[in-house]
């Protein structure tokens, strides 16, 4: 089998750079990088990516599911494998339960409008709401990849379970998770708070290209 280990080191660094930005808390989320058309490196089942090692980094084949390494992926590995299928622009996936979002997703999440600042429109657009479905399941899974094949979509809330959203690369999937955080955190603290008013936000996203 290649030596992917110089991959793995960076994916280790970026997991553990996810939680740095507070994103996970301890087993919650996982992580997913394509590293080459066809092979994917995705956390571990049950890890903590704050704590993630070398030898808990899973490699698999992106068509097929098949982990090359004998590691078992996280249980979200299909709807990873699946966005990436379908998103070929992108090159990570990120499943991420902060505080403040998670709130929102255990609640009504399409009654708000998230465009409170200006980087929501611009890096995120309008995110997609997915129903409750069981965690690590096939119907969760074609949901989600259902809700992320658009282009203009980078940014998914799964009902009473968590955020998943895309980027080129780690730090723009970080991004994008961190900006939608602060926006919930504004919904949530911010009695006051007004979003960014429909013509600016239509500029903003043509400028962003969310």
């Amino acid at each position: 089998m290649q030596s992917y280990d110089s991959q793995i080191s960076a994916f280790v660094q970026a997991c553990k750079k996810v939680a740095g930005y507070g994103l996970v808390q301890c087993s919650s989320g996982n992580l997913s990088w394509r590293i080459e058309p066809e092979v994917a490196l995705l956390s571990a089942s049950r890890s903590w990516l704050g704590e993630l090692t070398a030898e808990q980094v899973a490699i698999c084949e992106i068509q097929t599911g098949t982990c090359i390494n004998g590691k078992t992926p996280t249980c979200e590995s299909v709807f990873h494998l699946g966005i990436l299928k379908s998103r070929i622009e992108m090159n990570v996936v990120l499943h991420f339960q902060s505080p403040y979002a998670t709130t929102i997703a255990c609640g009504r999440p399409e009654a708000y409008d998230y465009n409170m600042t200006i980087e929501v429109p611009v890096y995120i657009g309008t995110p997609k709401v997915v129903s409750y479905l069981p965690p690590g399941s096939k119907e969760l899974a074609q949901a989600t990849i259902e809700a992320m094949k658009d282009k203009h979509t980078h940014l998914a809330i799964l009902k009473n379970h968590g955020l998943v959203t895309v980027g080129k690369d780690f730090n723009d999937a970080i991004q994008k998770a961190v900006f939608f955080e602060m926006t919930c955190q504004i919904l949530l603290t911010n009695p006051n708070a007004k979003p960014i008013d429909a013509k600016a936000v239509k500029t903003l996203r043509q400028s962003g290209q969310a």
